[in-house]
């Protein structure tokens, strides 16, 4: 598989390869959210269940241009919503998750539902976002700005698997996982640096399949190879990072509003250890991180 660098050959990929996901669409009363399910459907490789307003085809009448492929769930209750579409996905009937206008808090009660959720028993749950940067000359995958605030060595082992597979399932074979901290120096009154030597040794040892996983290392060091070198770092992952762990939930969503803010980038994010993926967006998303967002779901 040719890697997948830009959002636009991620449709195309979608596109030809005939996948078509069921997606279950939580509250889809926003502008926004209807725009990207639409596009979704226009590019073939979604169809939808709308679940929350009764009178979306209606309101939202592009809907209506896709018979056959857009079924809508009247519940008027959003926790109600959330947990019939929780059970959709649970019960096979639809293969991606998505929030519309709901809450975080909302949705993730009926996804962490120990009974009837579809978060495994054992899993961690965490978020990756895919980041589209300008200048930049292929996606950059990081975690976890959403999630986990301080994660546990265990939790790291586990973003680091999942920023593994969403970059193979992207068609990179071997990526290169930078471990970001503020400095390259390990320091045992900074500990997540111990543990990024435990990640180091754990991937030498082959515990994350074909990778390259280095650090601690910052951001710059780990994407630009000058940067590397005029300090004379050696490092296998050569100033050339597919993908970025991040030590916190706070540098995390720094660096995610940032690359939105000032990079003007496009991110897409989803969360990864559910059974089926999930597409949290914030409410106030544009259409197109949220079909992005939609998208990555979908190659998942």
């Amino acid at each position: 598989m040719t890697p997948i660098k830009d959002f636009a050959s991620l449709t195309a990929h979608l596109r030809e390869s005939g996948v078509r996901k069921r997606i279950a669409v939580v509250c889809a009363s926003d502008r926004n959210t209807e725009q990207a399910v639409v596009h979704a459907l226009e590019e073939g490789f979604a169809d939808l269940i709308m679940v929350g307003d009764g009178d979306i085809l209606d309101r939202f009448s592009e809907l209506k241009r896709f018979p056959g492929r857009v079924e809508v769930i009247d519940v008027h209750d959003r926790d109600e919503a959330a947990r019939v579409a929780v059970k959709l996905v649970r019960d096979g009937k639809a293969d991606v998750l998505m929030k519309g206008l709901i809450n975080t808090d909302n949705i993730l009660r009926a996804i962490l539902d120990k009974e009837c959720g579809i978060l495994p028993a054992g899993r961690v749950l965490t978020h990756v976002t895919v980041a589209e940067v300008p200048g930049r000359d292929k996606l950059l995958f990081f975690s976890d700005p959403a999630v986990i605030p301080s994660p546990t060595f265990s939790q790291r082992v586990e973003q680091v698997r999942y920023l593994a597979s969403i970059c193979r399932s992207f068609g990179i074979e071997c990526p290169r996982i930078a471990l970001v901290h503020c400095s390259e120096k390990v320091n045992a009154k900074m500990p997540v640096t111990l543990d990024y030597v435990r990640l180091v040794e754990m991937n030498r040892q082959g515990d994350f399949g074909k990778a390259i996983i280095d650090g601690p290392m910052d951001v710059k060091t780990a994407c630009e190879a000058t940067s590397g070198a005029i300090k004379g770092i050696v490092s296998p992952i050569e100033g050339n990072a597919d993908a970025l762990l991040f030590p916190d939930i706070e540098s995390g969503n720094v660096f995610y509003k940032t690359l939105t803010l000032w990079a003007k980038a496009l991110n897409a994010g989803m969360l990864c250890g559910t059974s089926a993926p999930v597409v949290l967006p914030s409410r106030s998303d544009t259409a197109e991180a949220k079909y992005t967002s939609l998208a990555v779901a979908c190659l998942m």
